[in-house]
């Protein structure tokens, strides 16, 4: 991995940035990269859906899966555009025709979850660390698109160089009309050099581990509401 100081300076590992938005993904994903979605309802309700989507898009989904986050700032002398994280995303109609990203500023021009966690932004930069068994896992993510809608909201991130897979991840909450409130995780990836396609069936189990719980992290009990 580069030295994380430097990692605002590094593009991501994989071309098709903002392909887990397209509907075919799993039809036609990019050559070479294994596509993969599960949907899941994680509850019902306002009080679920506020939960969810709020712990989504701060990084929640990912700690309460047992995933450390270490978010990695640009420092002050990087470009301002890049320290307010004005990276300009990508993403695809049905026709797979580049065009405008569903949103490039923080969701519900908020920035931070009432806990004080920050929320996501394109932009953003962060290392995660996952163990399975004796192993751990590190790799360092940056968010290529952030899906802020009235009844769907959620974030993709896109592998930075020194990350096991090459590629990116979405996770999509969404609240429905009968008041579900649902989870999909899609992703399309491949192993990011020929060290770690010899190590890819630890990598695939790290990730199938990764995916059961995040599949589970927000359909636990409801934090108490505030007085």
């Amino acid at each position: 991995m580069p030295d994380r100081g430097r990692l605002w300076e590094s593009a991501v590992t994989y071309g098709a940035v903002g392909a887990t938005q397209a509907e075919d993904l799993l039809a036609f994903p990019p050559r070479g990269y294994r596509p993969l979605e599960r949907r899941v309802r994680v509850g019902h309700g306002e009080a679920r859906w506020e939960h969810a989507w709020m712990q989504t898009l701060s990084w929640g989904i990912a700690r309460r899966s047992g995933v450390r986050v270490e978010p990695v700032d640009a420092p002050p002398e990087a470009p301002a555009e890049v320290r307010e994280s004005g990276y300009t995303p990508v993403a695809f109609d049905e026709a797979g025709t580049p065009v405008q990203p569903a949103s490039s500023r923080p969701p519900l021009a908020a920035e931070f979850a009432p806990d004080g966690t920050a929320f996501v932004k394109p932009g953003d930069t962060a290392v995660l660390i996952s163990s399975v068994g004796p192993f751990r896992l590190a790799g360092a993510v940056r968010v290529v698109y952030v899906i802020d809608e009235p009844q769907r909201k959620g974030f993709a991130y896109g592998t930075l160089p020194g990350h096991p897979v090459s590629g990116e991840q979405s996770f999509v909450v969404e609240h429905t009309e009968d008041g579900s409130v649902w989870l999909t995780v899609r992703s399309l990836t491949r192993p990011a050099s020929v060290r770690w396609r010899l190590a890819s069936p630890l990598v695939r189990i790290a990730r199938r581990a990764a995916l059961r719980r995040y599949l589970l992290a927000l359909s636990g009990p409801l934090p108490p509401a505030a007085p």
